[in-house]
């Protein structure tokens, strides 16, 4: 049986034409999921079940979350939405919406990321799913991981390794590197100037 239906399939599964369909997703009767690459109506078995009273609706939205680092990864961000979308239909998951964001995963003020936590903290959401822990964030993922589940949110994680790149990585870890390079660099200037200041109150 199909896991995904297109609006003329879906149609014909429930007796209703494709203009119906239309109008009930416009109205919020019954809204179609959206391919991200094409935009085109798509309905899930799940709520073809559920159009039949077969099956209760689950409550809560599913979301998946992209993320590269920089716009010059686009090309990854395009790979890492379509093994997403291929492993949400070969597991039966019905998504909500799609979320992409272009930021280092060092920055917790992405502004879809904070969007995202504070849906789930508003216990908006039953599910994220994850091409790799990184992407949501490089490190702390434990920590959001506890705070998704005090939620009663579920990270799904499909460990793509291979949308992970490495080129990100080296590049975020430069940026650790930096950063404390700056910090140890302050840290000396702090101690010559309280150095200084000594000498100075010994000579008056």
């Amino acid at each position: 049986m199909k896991n995904t239906y297109d609006i003329q399939a879906f149609g014909k599964l429930i007796g209703k034409s494709t203009k119906t369909l239309q109008k009930w997703d416009r109205e919020g009767k019954l809204v179609a999921h959206r391919s991200p690459q094409s935009n085109r109506r798509y309905y899930t078995h799940d709520q073809y079940l559920e159009y039949r009273g077969l099956k209760a609706p689950e409550q809560g939205l599913t979301i998946v979350y992209a993320r590269v680092s920089g716009v010059a990864q686009k090309p990854d961000l395009a790979n890492q939405v379509a093994a997403l979308q291929a492993y949400c239909i070969a597991h039966e998951i019905s998504v909500d919406e799609w979320i992409q964001d272009i930021g280092s995963g060092l920055n917790y003020k992405r502004k879809h990321f904070n969007r995202l936590m504070e849906m789930v903290e508003l216990g908006q959401v039953r599910r994220v799913v994850l091409a790799h822990r990184d992407r949501l964030v490089r490190f702390g993922y434990e920590y959001f991981e506890a705070f998704c589940e005090r939620h009663h949110t579920e990270l799904v994680v499909i460990n793509g390794e291979n949308l992970s790149p490495e080129q990100e990585l080296v590049r975020d870890l430069l940026a650790i590197v930096t950063v404390f390079s700056a910090r140890l660099h302050g840290l000396r200037s702090y101690k010559k100037a309280i150095k200084d200041a000594a000498l100075q109150k010994d000579q008056d």
